[in-house]
Formats: structure tokens, C-alpha cells, sequence
């Protein structure tokens, strides 16, 4: 005779035994903040595709700062937003860049406890919106874009960067930035390798908080074909075999089922990055009655969690670590 088993339901009936037997945690420790930080203007602007989500000054990211620490937030990720552009990107790699003056400050003030990661790419730096330099026919030129990565992950490292985020798609960035980083004495900063990044239109509001749409043309040259798999995990292996610290997959909620291989796969550090198209989705839904914001914010970074990333990096990190603290 065969009985029905009622262990399931019996272990979901409390909220303590629900937690009790809970299989995947999300802690505010596991989280990186995104943060748009620019050049030259007077005070934060708000984003409008992005409701809660500022252009900081250096002095309002103090502030941020402040508050992501008092969050038990793992750290920040800068994106900057020059005063000045042109064909190549230079202001990425000017040692006294936004990004660089913002992470000296930032180090000054909050020694080692956050977590300060610097994207390194060329986009928000060009005239053109691309993420490397042109050649004469309008394409981009990988290897001397990656000189030019060299270039701003040295000036990113002497600045205080801890982790350098190479988010360019260009072949070989890892290995480039690891020697350049090396050679020049910087061998404990870690890269955070844009391993599997995909040509989604969930980037469309971070195009405009970083000021970087392409002003031409588009970027499936270099970022992935959302539908191919297998490549994304060659990407991912190449990356690794290159010298990444950490591989992640960008964006998070689409692209799960390479977060779950990457996992099964790889002995790694593993993060996903719940990207700005996400942030508004959800924002937007939760105006409308839709969905409770809270409870889809909560639910959607635990399945990142659930399908194997040890880090994400969202938008939501402070208003989850906050929520973390009121369930206790």
C-alpha cells in the first residue's frame, strides 16, 4: 500500500519552519551596487527611466557610499559620465577622470569596507557610443581597443580600484588587462570579467543614465546573440582561462539557464547582473498595480541566487539589504 507524503506541506506551514528548511539565501553582503557617477555638474540628477536612480556629483556618491556601508552592501560599481568626449575614449584612462577622482575619494574615506569595482570599457568616454576605437571603415578595432583597456585598468588600479570590470566584449580583454595589471605590480586586483554579456534591450535606461547610446549602428559586433548557448559558455571558459577572477552573465532574469550551466560548470566565482531594463520593468509593473514591488524584487534577485550566482549586481541592492533587515 503506498501512502501520500505530506512532508512537504507539513515543513511550509510556518514562517520558522519555512526558514528553517529554506534552501537559498539572499544576504545584502552578496550585493554590488551600480553607480552612475559624472563630471562637472552642480548636484545628482535623476534618471527617468530609472525612479530612484541618480547621475551622482562625487560629493552626493559620498553619500550613497555612506548608506550602502551602513547597508552591509558588499560594494560599488562605477560607471562614469565625462565632461568631455572624443574619438577614442581618452578621459577613461585621465588619471584625474571622474571615475578615478571619485575612486580616490571613495578609498580615502572608506578604507576597505566596501568593495570598489570599476568598469572599464569606452563607451560612455566616445563621441560615437561604442565600446572601442574605430577603424577607418567604422568598425571596432579590437587590439587597439585592448591597449586602450590597458590603459584605463592601470589608471583604475593606482586610483584604489579593488576589481577592475572589463564590459567591452572585445576578444582577449582578461588576458590583456591581467598582464598590463601584472607588469606594472598591481597582481591583487581582481577582474570581474563581463564573460557572457548579450546585445539586449534591457540596456536601454543605463544608455541613458551613462550618457552612451551609439550614435550609429549598434553593438551585435562584439556583444552576444542572445539565442547561442554554447558560445556563451566558450566565453565564459576563454575568460576564465584568461585570468578572470570572478565571470558573470549580463543580463540576469533572461539568462538563468547560463547562470545554472556556468554553475555546473565552472569552479569559480559566478555574478549576473540585474541590469537597468530589468530595475525599470519592474518599477513600471509595480505602478500599475500589476505586481507588488517589494515581493517581485524579492523573488526575482533569489532566483539569481537559486540558479547559482554568488554575487549580483542590481540597482535593488539597497532597498533589499533594508527589507532583509525588517524580515529579520
Amino acid at each position: 500500500m503506498s501512502f501520500p507524503d505530506d512532508r512537504p506541506r507539513r515543513l511550509r506551514r510556518t514562517p520558522a519552519l519555512r526558514r528553517l528548511v529554506r534552501e537559498t539565501h539572499l544576504r545584502a553582503d552578496q550585493l554590488l551596487l551600480p553607480c552612475f557617477v559624472a563630471e562637472g555638474v552642480p548636484e545628482r540628477r535623476a534618471i527617468s527611466t530609472m525612479p530612484g536612480v541618480f547621475q551622482e556629483t562625487v560629493d552626493s556618491l559620498m553619500s550613497l557610499a555612506t548608506e550602502a556601508a551602513g547597508l552591509g552592501l558588499a560594494g560599488l560599481v562605477l560607471f562614469g559620465v565625462p565632461g568631455r568626449k572624443d574619438d577614442v575614449g581618452s578621459s577613461a584612462w585621465d588619471d584625474q577622470g571622474i571615475v578615478q577622482v571619485a575612486l580616490r575619494r571613495l578609498r580615502s574615506e572608506f578604507g576597505d569596507r566596501l568593495l570598489l569595482v570599476a568598469d572599464d570599457c569606452l563607451d560612455e568616454y566616445t563621441v560615437h557610443g561604442h565600446c572601442g576605437v574605430l577603424d577607418a571603415r567604422g568598425d571596432v578595432d579590437n587590439d587597439r581597443t585592448l591597449e586602450l583597456y590597458q590603459r584605463i585598468a592601470l589608471s583604475q588600479a593606482a586610483a584604489g580600484a579593488d576589481v577592475i570590470a572589463p564590459s567591452g566584449m572585445m576578444d582577449g580583454q582578461v588576458g590583456a588587462i591581467r598582464e598590463a595589471l601584472d607588469s606594472a605590480g598591481q597582481t591583487s586586483v581582481l577582474i570581474l570579467a563581463y564573460a557572457a554579456k548579450f546585445a539586449s534591450c534591457f540596456y536601454g535606461p543605463f544608455r541613458e543614465a551613462a550618457d552612451c547610446a551609439p550614435q550609429f549602428g549598434d553593438r551585435r559586433g562584439y556583444q552576444m546573440d542572445p539565442a547561442n548557448r554554447r558560445e556563451a559558455m566558450r566565453e565564459l571558459e576563454s575568460d576564465l582561462l584568461e585570468g578572470a577572477d570572478i565571470l558573470m552573465v549580463k543580463p540576469g532574469l533572461s539568462y538563468l539557464d547560463l547562470v545554472r550551466e556556468a554553475r555546473d560548470h565552472f569552479d569559480a566565482p559566478l555574478a549576473c547582473f540585474s541590469v537597468s531594463g530589468e530595475y525599470a520593468m519592474l518599477h513600471a509593473a509595480a505602478a500599475t498595480g500589476a505586481l507588488d514591488l517589494r515581493q517581485a524584487v524579492m523573488e526575482s534577485h533569489l532566483s539569481m541566487r537559486r540558479a547559482g550566482a554568488d554575487v549580483v549586481l542590481t540597482y535593488f541592492a539597497r532597498e533589499i539589504s533594508r527589507w532583509l533587515r525588517e524580515d529579520g
